[in-house]
């Protein structure tokens, strides 16, 4: 049984040896690395960073643009020798680079390509411990990681006994890996995790999916995240066969190519084909309309418990040949399990999945913890829609008297670098991590977020308001993109709404006649105005008093990680969005401007 990250490598040799242990597309070709040749890639990296000088405790960064074999092979190469790996987002800006490999210490860093290499390069001269830059892609002028891979086979003889001796004083308790959170405001925290914390993550998650050495998923969300990251290890683990996305643009085309059998993913991604559905509906007219709207009728009737009535499966079997089989063979068609993380999924979106067949399952944790504490499975009775699951075998949780979710086992961090003032006030002296999470446990075993305790806010009537929820039943809307839900210390509760344009523009000329291509001044139109005002009304019905939405403001920006709205997980940088959007604000809560 693994202890270490890179014991994973044995337990895969002796048991699920492949062909395709790794696949990744290049110049329109899918080129595999059989289990055989990423144990030797792996271990001639070691070898190449003894030859270089690196020990235990060193620092290494990586960054890369996409997912791709030779990150890891570098991370287990690292993993090997007690190197700590550090890997970072390619989206973060020029101070968070500099931040990191400062405080980190870094000492060599690998990118993926020319564009990583023009942005982080000239990073690079500006940090006094990093001794050299690799890429993985052949940059001419420039070191590549191959290079490293040859330093290693030329010492091989020389160093091998080195390397068995240096995996052996590796123990399950020792630093491992430092991820950078991406945080909301101010400067990315350092988290600790130790080959312990990863490997009873792998060992506990490999036992609640169904994937295994008959399988393949697509890999497409970064592996500098620890959700992908340590999901990449339990599909190792587990004997699967990892092909790598191109891009997040390919993801659908390298899904029908590769037929693949699962993935990971952001609820961001499910909603997109959610809102395309809903987008066919909008457009459909006559029977075909008759028809979607009674299939997205059956989904709403999906059960949450997914105990399905014999009279219900009939009625979700005609669904499916009529519409939802389109939805299926869209996912390659052989999907049997999505694991969906980093945010709360809409239950609408859940049920159409599980309607149209395709399994998603909910799961929930930090960094901090490695990162399940939860998670949906099989047998379906440990399921539950809406919810983010049970607790993993290992794992405890329980609710503080505040709402607060509060975890304990040995997937819980070893503490934040450098920071043990910061690491006392989420980690107790009885070893409780203080998630900041607001949540319950529904019928006794299925976890559900509220929402952050850090971003609830007080109106000045003194109720409290949970802003995450209210923003998820918003989103329902076709109309809306992203949105921020706002008032603190304020009469009422506002939001900032980033809209859906490419859905607003094709319904203002469908039903209005109207094409503006300037969103400056779609947004001031007063049919958009009044359509917003419909759907913020249809919300409120739902919500008590002190949540409703009473004001509200359109911004003309699409919000994304790179124009700094989001996080690189894809959550709300509220701090950034208050202050991009302050004299804005100001407008909703003007007393003349109440309503």
């Amino acid at each position: 049984m693994p202890t270490r990250i890179f014991d994973i490598l044995d337990h895969i040799l002796e048991n699920h040896p492949r062909d395709d242990a790794f696949v990744f597309k290049r110049n329109g070709n899918w080129k595999k690395f059989s289990t055989e040749k990423y144990i030797e890639l792996v271990n001639l990296v070691s070898l190449g960073l003894i030859a270089m000088g690196f020990k235990k405790g060193d620092k290494i960064a990586t960054a890369s643009i996409n997912n791709r074999p030779e990150w890891n092979f570098v991370d287990m190469g690292m993993s090997q020798i007690g190197v700590i790996h550090v890997p970072v987002y390619p989206t973060i800006s020029r101070r968070d680079y500099q931040y990191i490999f400062r405080e980190a210490e870094i000492k060599l860093v690998f990118i993926s390509d020319k564009i990583l290499y023009c942005k982080i390069h000239p990073i690079i001269s500006e940090v006094d411990k990093i001794k050299d830059i690799y890429t993985f892609d052949r940059i001419r002028g420039n070191n590549n990681w191959y290079e490293i891979v040859k330093l290693g086979r030329k010492n091989k003889n020389k160093l091998e006994e080195r390397l068995k001796e240096i995996k052996q004083s590796i123990k399950p308790e020792d630093f491992t890996t430092l991820l950078y959170t991406s945080g909301t405001t101010g400067f990315p925290k350092g988290v600790m995790l130790s080959h312990r914390n990863i490997i009873s993550n792998v060992l506990a998650s490999s036992k609640l999916q169904p994937l295994g050495p008959k399988h393949k998923v697509l890999s497409f969300l970064p592996l500098c995240h620890i959700f992908e990251r340590t999901s990449n290890y339990q599909f190792q683990y587990s004997g699967t066969g990892i092909y790598y996305a191109e891009s997040f643009r390919t993801i659908p085309e390298n899904l029908c190519e590769t037929k693949a059998d699962g993935f990971t993913t952001v609820p961001r991604l499910l909603e997109k084909v959610y809102l395309a559905i809903l987008n066919r509906k909008s457009h459909s007219k006559g029977i075909k309309k008759k028809i979607l709207d009674w299939s997205l009728q059956i989904a709403g009737e999906y059960p949450l418990n997914h105990k399905l009535k014999a009279s219900y499966k009939l009625k979700r079997k005609v669904a499916g040949i009529l519409v939802f089989h389109k939805l299926r063979k869209a996912f390659g068609g052989k999907v049997r399990f999505i694991g969906c993380g980093g945010a709360s999924l809409r239950t609408s979106v859940e049920k159409v999945l599980w309607t149209a067949g395709i399994p998603v399952f909910q799961g929930y944790g930090l960094t901090e913890t490695s990162p399940l504490i939860t998670l949906n499975h099989y047998p379906l009775e440990k399921s539950y829609i809406g919810t983010v699951g049970p607790v993993i075998n290992g794992v405890q949780v329980k609710i503080a008297a505040d709402g607060e979710i509060l975890c304990k086992g040995p997937n819980v961090m070893i503490g934040y670098y450098k920071n043990p003032e910061l690491t006392r006030k989420v980690l107790d002296k009885n070893g409780w991590f203080h998630t900041g999470d607001i949540g319950k446990l529904q019928n006794g075993n299925f976890l559900k977020i509220s929402g952050r305790k850090k971003e609830l806010f007080k109106t000045s009537y003194g109720k409290y308001v949970a802003p995450q929820v209210i923003e998820n039943r918003l989103k329902e809307s076709k109309f809306i993109e992203q949105l921020m839900v706002i008032g603190e210390g304020e009469k009422f509760a506002g939001a900032i709404i980033s809209p859906n344009f490419d859905m607003l523009s094709k319904w203002l000329e469908t039903i209005h006649k109207i094409k503006i291509p300037d969103r400056k001044k779609l947004i001031k139109l007063p049919q958009v105005i009044a359509r917003f005002e419909e759907e913020i009304s249809k919300c409120n019905q739902s919500l008590g008093m002190q949540e409703q939405i009473k004001q509200f403001i359109l911004v003309c920006e699409e919000w994304s990680v790179l124009t700094g709205e989001l996080s690189p997980t894809l959550k709300l940088r509220k701090h950034f969005i208050l202050k991009k959007y302050k004299e804005l604000i100001k407008n909703i809560y003007n007393p003349t401007k109440e309503k």
